[in-house]
C-alpha cells in the first residue's frame, strides 16, 4: 500500500513575483531531520539549519542547475535567425543564482561544500552519502550540522538574536568654556 504523501504550502519568490506552491514535506533530508528529535530532545537540526539549506536549495533551483529530465526545447530558436546569439543569453536572476551559489560553496570550504550540495540540492538521504563517501553510520548528520553552521553564519543568521553589548555614541558634545 504507497504511502500518503504530506503535502504543505510555501511562498515562493521568482523574477519579482511571489506565488504559492504545493511542495512534499518528505521530500527534503533537512525537512525530515528538523522533524525528529534525537535522544535529547531537540530536533536534529536547527531551525536556523533548516533555513541556511533551503536557501541553498532555492539558488540551485532558480540558477537551474537541476538535472534535466527530459530535452531542453527552451533554447530553440523560434523563428528565422537574424544574428546575435539568439537562447543562448542566461537571465539576470538565473545568473544572480549562480554567483550566490558559487559564493555560498566556497565560504563553506571543499570540506562542506560537496555534502552540502549532495543533501540541500540533490536531495539524497543521510544513508545514502554515507553509504557513497564510506563513512561509518550517523557520521553524515554531524559533518551537515557542521555545514550547515558554516552555511548559515555566510548567510548572516543566528540562532539567537543578540543586540549590540552597548549603546553606540550617538552624539559628541564638547562642554561650554565657562
Amino acid at each position: 500500500m504507497p504511502r500518503e504523501r504530506r503535502l504543505g504550502t510555501r511562498v515562493i519568490e521568482m523574477a519579482g513575483e511571489a506565488g504559492e506552491v504545493v511542495i512534499d514535506l518528505d521530500e527534503s533530508p533537512l525537512a525530515w531531520l528538523a522533524s525528529r528529535r534525537g535522544r535529547d530532545g531537540q530536533a536534529l537540526i536547527a531551525p536556523v539549519q533548516l533555513i541556511a539549506g533551503e536557501r541553498l536549495r532555492a539558488d540551485f533551483t532558480r540558477a537551474q542547475m537541476t538535472p534535466r529530465l527530459t530535452a531542453d526545447w527552451s533554447a530553440m530558436p523560434k523563428g528565422p535567425r537574424r544574428g546575435g546569439a539568439a537562447g543562448l543569453a542566461l537571465s539576470e536572476a538565473v545568473l544572480a543564482a549562480k554567483q550566490r551559489l558559487a559564493r555560498a560553496m566556497e565560504a563553506v570550504g571543499p570540506e562542506f561544500s560537496g555534502l552540502l550540495m549532495d543533501v540541500c540540492c540533490f536531495l539524497k538521504g543521510m544513508e545514502q552519502v554515507e553509504r557513497e563517501r564510506g563513512w561509518p553510520a550517523r557520521t553524515a548528520k554531524v559533518v551537515l550540522a557542521l555545514g550547515l553552521d558554516r552555511l548559515a553564519r555566510h548567510y548572516g543568521l543566528a540562532g539567537r538574536i543578540e543586540g549590540p553589548r552597548r549603546s553606540p555614541i550617538r552624539a559628541f558634545r564638547a562642554q561650554p568654556d565657562a
